[in-house]
């Protein structure tokens, strides 16, 4: 017979091995990044396309539109700690995850068209209902978009199959924003024949129907390993996983601070273009060329064997930078101006690859450091509390800059100060915070090392449960 420490030192042993040895499908993996190709088809609308919208084709002046995406996100991204909770005391016989997609297909999608349909509404009652279907949309996006990432810990326990779904999901992600992106403002001017409120409702009703295909088979095909302690996690122990999760405390300071400078760039994209290059239909040329993105995203597994995900990230948003300055160097110089888009679009994405991933591993840290698993809690203020907050208070700032500076959607031709004030927020104002992203990835580099022992010690102790049970 084996003795208590040879029973424990083989369940040790096997533990590690399964850890080594969960694998996912590639199946799997591409039903997987469905998910975010689904929501990134139609929330990319609103994070590149919302303030233009409103003041545009809405009809609401900038400093209003401004207002309400920030109080729109800040009352979404509220909701985004409330949504974990919520995941992590769901019960089903299809997991804590994964009922979510089933369950927010709908409501995600119709809520997204509804708030690029534009009712025979003016004044007060056109601001209402421009800010309840923003909330609604936004709180609609956050219940689908939690699950996404609370999934990716109970898809694996191997941090590099993990890592490799993500990039997977990143880059199907980015598919459905290039088609997002790139194709809705044409496609709104073709079905809208010079009607653009209906163009722009018809444009997005159709990509509505096209999510809720892909977000269905996603589901369908979706599986949850139910790794770790399966018991309801309470408000109060949720919120005990992050006591001295310094990890997840640097991820959520830094993809906050991404959010808020990718956010404050893409509000200010369509304006840069039609009023400081005088040429609209630049806005479609190169949010499609942003596509290119996904060569960083689906190099990260590649580049993290060599630079670690800390190192890999601050690459990524050091690119980033570059890129914003090349471009603002770059002036009305098309040809320049791309090259430089093409390296801050592979930065940026590329960083978004990594925190997603990251914040994953954040879990792991808090199951070692307190004895609570919380997927959802973590993970949705890691992500959805992140996108939410950070966009809002990017597109603040861009909408701010611009009220600031006298920008009037009403005239074709903008002031030499309005002009200024574009480009500023477009180029320097994203240079400027995603530096200090970079700086929190710098603090991270201690946490990462410190992973190998995390995994070790995890294993440890679900083997010694897995022992206790089977005496």
């Amino acid at each position: 017979m084996r003795s208590e420490s040879e029973h424990i030192d083989h369940n040790v042993g096997a533990a590690q091995a399964m850890f080594h040895a969960d694998k996912l499908p590639f199946h799997r993996k591409l039903t997987y990044g469905f998910t975010d190709m689904a929501g990134n088809l139609l929330y990319t609308l609103v994070g590149s396309y919302m303030l233009y919208f409103f003041t545009n084709v809405f009809g609401l002046n900038v400093g209003t539109a401004g207002a309400l995406l920030l109080l729109g996100r800040f009352i979404d991204a509220l909701g985004a700690p409330v949504m974990g909770v919520l995941v992590d005391h769901t019960h089903s016989k299809y997991g804590k995850n994964r009922p979510w997609f089933l369950w927010m297909a709908l409501p995600f999608t119709v809520s997204i068209w509804l708030l690029f349909t534009t009712p025979a509404l003016s004044g007060t009652m056109k601001v209402v209902y421009a800010g309840t279907m923003y909330i609604v949309a936004e709180l609609a996006y956050t219940a689908l978009s939690t699950p996404i990432t609370s999934v990716l810990p109970n898809l694996s326990a191997n941090s590099n199959e993990r890592t490799s779904a993500n990039s997977i999901r990143m880059v199907l992600g980015n598919v459905g924003n290039f088609f997002a992106v790139t194709f809705v403002m044409p496609l709104a001017a073709l079905l809208g024949d010079g009607n653009d409120q209906r163009g722009w409702s018809l444009a997005v009703g159709l990509y509505a129907i096209i999510a809720f295909i892909i977000i269905i088979i996603a589901f369908m095909d979706m599986r949850e390993k139910n790794i770790g302690d399966e018991k309801i996690i309470t408000i109060h122990e949720s919120i005990k996983a992050t006591k001295k999760n310094w990890p997840w405390v640097l991820i959520v300071s830094a993809n906050l601070l991404l959010w808020i400078a990718y956010s404050a760039r893409n509000a200010a994209l369509p304006y840069y273009f039609q009023y400081n290059l005088n040429d609209k239909g630049l806005i479609s040329v190169f949010n499609g060329v942003s596509i290119i993105q996904i060569v960083g995203m689906a190099s990260v597994p590649f580049v993290v064997k060599y630079l670690h995900k800390w190192g890999t990230t601050i690459l990524m948003l050091a690119m980033t930078m570059v890129g914003q300055v090349w471009i603002g160097f770059a002036g009305d110089n098309v040809t320049l101006g791309l090259i430089g888009w093409c390296l801050a679009c592979i930065g940026s994405g590329s960083a978004m690859t990594m925190f997603f991933s990251m914040v994953g591993d954040t879990v792991d840290f808090g199951e070692w450091k307190t004895g609570i698993r919380a997927n959802g809690f973590l993970t949705a203020m890691g992500a959805s509390f992140c996108i939410q907050m950070g966009s809002g208070i990017g597109s603040f700032i861009a909408a701010r800059i611009l009220s600031t500076f006298g920008f009037t959607a009403a005239k074709s031709i903008q002031s030499s100060s309005s002009l200024s004030a574009i480009n500023f927020t477009f180029i320097w104002v994203p240079v400027i915070i995603y530096a200090f992203s970079a700086l929190c990835m710098v603090f991270y580099r201690k946490w990462e090392k410190h992973e190998p022992v995390v995994n070790e010690e995890l294993a440890e102790r679900r083997a010694s449960e897995t022992s206790a049970t089977a005496d």
